[in-house]
């Protein structure tokens, strides 16, 4: 692990706004790992805000719900901040806001009788997955194949310039650990970690705030876990070892030796999943960069096109030449500012001229061994390069392709500039075929 320039101060204290109401969005049938959802409405068709639009009967998948009340005016193809192009629902709004089934809040004692099942059908039909980024559907990883023992709740946010996790620690703190609580309910699980790095020390006193004021009769009180900050200490594999010292073996996956890991943003959907039944049409995005004259942290609704974020927080200082949307280590950069906003989008990323030169032309492999020195999960990705380059899919998967999470770490201490990430991306979607 490295500690990089965190570029973190620009957002850390600006507190979540929300957007105004987009006149369009551009609601993707892609948003979760899995199968493409197939519309459940057709051009001509009203909607309500809320109201499921899409969904697929696959054993991995998610539904989608409109994020304005209005009329549908397509379904077509739109650029995609992950695919490239997409189908997506379009939808006009009515500036009205309307659903027939706004949130309810539940009482505690109707949430405490809620069974695990009851609780992961909640999350299915309000269509929750992975907020962190890896967009996987929520309910699956409430009921893992076999039993596990701990669960830890993913608050490092480790990657530069983002802060809308950090921002929801602070802002909706007993929310989350009142959806920690429900998802230690459907895991079964006694031990609980929560784990923020040391740069965030606001977040960290007010986490064990609500945990010291909120007794636990069931012997499930979390452990506040104060991590070093460093990249890429928010993967969960990283997480699993720096905490329970134990590795996930090659090939496999965090169950398999007993833990399940979800994202703080994660567990503030469940929470409104559960508690107040608000299906996933909103999320808080960080928009940030030095081409931006304010930086922000809002809440955006599912479908936004970014421009809209971009002017909001405008105007611009300079041009942006490069927009990434994630993280700068993680993230893809755009072609479009007409891509939306979807369910795994965490933060938009203006990078300037300077900036983006900064990275770069790509050069020949100079057999330094940077990159397997500082992969986190032991992998040669100079040799994983050098078979996708040359299309040997198999050795790649020798190599261990399929097990890289895409931190972007070789890249960046890769002195020829190599771009190891995106020919590993490359050999995992050949090898899948």
């Amino acid at each position: 692990m490295v500690r990089l320039e965190e570029h973190k101060t620009e957002t850390e204290n600006k507190a979540i706004e929300r957007i105004p109401l987009p006149e369009r969005v551009y609601i993707p049938l892609s948003q979760h790992l899995g199968k493409i959802c197939n519309p459940e409405v057709k051009t001509g068709d009203s909607v309500f805000l809320g109201q499921r639009i899409a969904s697929v009967s696959a054993p991995v998948s998610a539904p989608i719900h409109a994020s304005i009340s209005g009329k549908v005016i397509s379904i077509q193809d739109w650029p995609h901040p992950v695919l490239a192009r997409s189908k997506a629902v379009v939808i006009e709004g009515d500036g009205l806001d309307q659903s027939p089934n706004p949130p309810i809040s539940q009482s505690p004692e109707e949430i405490k009788k809620l069974t695990p099942p009851q609780i992961r059908n909640l999350v299915f039909e309000a269509g929750v997955v992975g907020l962190g980024g890896a967009s996987f559907p929520t309910h699956i990883k409430l009921n893992p194949p076999q039993p596990v023992d701990t669960l830890i709740i993913n608050g490092a946010e480790c990657e530069p310039y983002l802060t809308s996790d950090y921002r929801l620690m602070l802002e909706k703190t007993k929310e989350i650990l009142q959806a920690v609580e429900l998802v230690s309910r459907c895991l079964g699980v006694k031990k609980i970690y929560i784990a923020i790095e040391d740069n965030k020390p606001a977040a960290i006193k007010a986490c064990k705030s609500v945990i010291t004021r909120t007794p636990n009769t069931e012997h499930r009180t979390p452990k506040i876990i104060v991590l070093k900050s460093a990249y890429p200490q928010g993967g969960e594999k990283q997480l699993i070892k720096n905490i329970l010292s134990k590795e996930v073996p090659q090939g496999r996956l965090p169950f398999d030796i007993g833990v399940v890991v979800h994202n703080v943003a994660t567990c503030f959907a469940i929470y409104e999943a559960v508690y107040i039944h608000k299906p996933l049409y909103e999320r808080v995005v960080t928009v940030t960069g030095s081409c931006l004259s304010h930086p922000k942290n809002l809440l955006v609704r599912l479908g936004t096109p970014i421009n809209a974020l971009i002017d909001f927080c405008g105007p611009l200082k300079e041009e942006a030449a490069k927009i990434i949307i994630g993280g700068p280590m993680m993230g893809i950069a755009q072609y479009t500012m007409d891509v939306p906003v979807i369910k795994s989008t965490t933060g938009i990323i203006l990078l300037s001229k300077k900036e983006a030169a900064s990275l770069g032309e790509e050069s020949f492999c100079i057999r330094c061994g940077a990159c397997v020195r500082e992969c986190p999960v032991g992998l040669a990705p100079c040799l994983i390069n050098l078979a996708s380059e040359k299309e040997m899919w198999p050795e790649t998967k020798a190599y261990g392709a399929s097990d890289c999470i895409e931190c972007g770490l070789c890249a960046y201490v890769c002195p020829a500039n190599r771009n190891l990430v995106q020919s590993i991306k490359r050999a995992k979607l050949e090898v899948a075929k």
